[in-house]
């Protein structure tokens, strides 16, 4: 059986594009607070290692979660909590640009193979009309930095250097590669 370990639909539809379709979503409950001091990278990993370790499962199942983080120098910028803190993310990414983080991992029995990718992406210049007009549309909600590029910011996004599967919050290449590490096909067309 493979377990998506994440309640993320974007994840889903991006599994999809590989011909990988979860015969179950299991969504693990963490704390996913960073810990005093800790880095982007060291905290995208550690939250996605968690995250399959949290996720029940039999001893054949494979199971792939995870984490994408946006990152402004030392800082990680999570999912903003209401409006207010993603208009002060949005506010400290415009005009600049940040990395964003996804790690991902997959397990089988006690076996787990990891690998996590970082993009460069660069924010335009945000005026205060194009700010409030994409706070208004929602699209906020959820996302790490208060942003997902596949929605309406991307038109705030002029430039990206990496994977672009990986700024959506799964990187296709290489979760493929983890996936045909743990035995799992990729790329079967349904059946």
């Amino acid at each position: 059986m493979f377990i998506l370990g994440s309640g993320s639909p974007r994840r889903k539809e991006l599994l999809a594009q590989i011909g990988v379709v979860p015969d179950d979503i299991r969504a693990p409950d963490i704390d996913e607070d960073p810990l005093k001091g800790e880095l982007p990278r060291p905290y995208c990993r550690r939250i996605t290692r968690a995250k399959v370790a949290a996720v029940t499962a039999e001893t054949d199942d494979v199971i792939l979660c995870a984490d994408t983080t946006v990152a402004l120098g030392r800082r990680i910028l999570g999912k903003p909590a209401d409006a207010a803190e993603a208009a002060a993310f949005l506010r400290l990414l415009s005009g600049r640009r940040h990395r964003v983080i996804t790690a991902v991992a997959v397990r089988r029995g006690e076996e787990i193979w990891e690998k996590d990718v970082v993009s460069t992406v660069r924010m335009k210049s945000l005026s205060d009309e194009e700010l409030n007009s994409y706070l208004a549309t929602q699209d906020w909600r959820g996302k790490a930095g208060g942003y997902g590029i596949q929605g309406p910011a991307g038109a705030l996004i002029p430039w990206i250097s990496g994977s672009f599967t990986g700024i959506v919050g799964l990187p296709l290449a290489e979760t493929a590669n983890l996936l045909r590490a743990a035995g799992h096909p990729v790329l079967q067309a349904p059946s």
